[in-house]
């Protein structure tokens, strides 16, 4: 599907990231895994797409300044001579009930989550009205969409991204460029191993498919969208969450 297409997959190293970065390289792309702190993470996500026969590089990069962004980018055009996937996947959460929030920990989620992808956007777009193509994808969240106690720095990033999303979607669409959102439910994660069987129970009630998702299910969405299947989607924030937003 996505054969010697050319993907930047932020936040690439753990998680969600290095998922879309093993599906992705499998699907045929070449996949630029970026990092800010876990090096060792991302070259562990780049050995086993290269041992699985896949392309893979790394890129160490803080989202949220927008100066290493340029650099990165245009390191990666120069390389290769084209962008084809922008994956917007890095992001932190700072939980804390609004009232006791830090005004340190809504800026840095605000900073990387929502900041981070406009960063991204701004600097790849360049180079994708230039060739005519592209496809960008943005991780937002159902909590986003909803909202979530304890969780207003991200929930508020997360909102900011999906606004994001189908405001690029509009100026970038007459040059062949599709901007979508995914918005991920409850991902089975190392950090959902680590709750208690009665609240893993209360969130499974809460789920139409009675089941948490993979990260593999986010994968399958994202090489969707950026595959040229999805050509005439865009603007659209695609719920992968088991029918959790319902």
């Amino acid at each position: 599907m996505l054969k010697n297409k050319i993907a930047l997959i932020t936040g690439g190293g753990r998680g969600i990231g290095a998922g879309i970065a093993r599906e992705m390289a499998a699907q045929g792309a070449v996949v630029i895994i970026n990092y800010s702190h876990s090096e060792e993470a991302a070259k562990q996500v780049q050995s086993e797409i290269r041992a699985a026969g896949g392309k893979a590089e790394v890129f160490c990069c803080d989202v949220s300044d927008y100066n290493s962004v340029k650099a990165m980018t245009g390191d990666i055009i120069q390389h290769y001579g084209r962008l084809d996937i922008l994956v917007n996947n890095a992001g932190i959460v700072k939980d804390g009930l609004l009232m006791r929030m830090k005004e340190t920990d809504f800026d840095k989620v605000i900073d990387i989550n929502l900041k981070g992808t406009f960063n991204c956007i701004q600097n790849v777009s360049r180079q994708m009205l230039k060739q005519r193509y592209g496809r960008i994808i943005n991780m937002s969240s159902v909590v986003g969409i909803y909202g979530n106690a304890g969780q207003a720095n991200y929930a508020a990033s997360k909102a900011g991204i999906i606004g994001l999303t189908k405001s690029a979607a509009k100026e970038l669409g007459r040059r062949g460029i599709t901007v979508n959102a995914i918005a991920p439910g409850f991902i089975q994660t190392d950090m959902t191993e680590t709750l208690s069987e009665a609240l893993k129970e209360k969130i499974l009630s809460a789920i139409a498919l009675e089941s948490f998702g993979t990260v593999q299910d986010i994968a399958h969405a994202a090489c969707f969208l950026a595959s040229d299947r999805a050509k005439y989607i865009t603007g659209q924030v695609l719920g992968v969450d088991g029918g959790i937003s319902m």
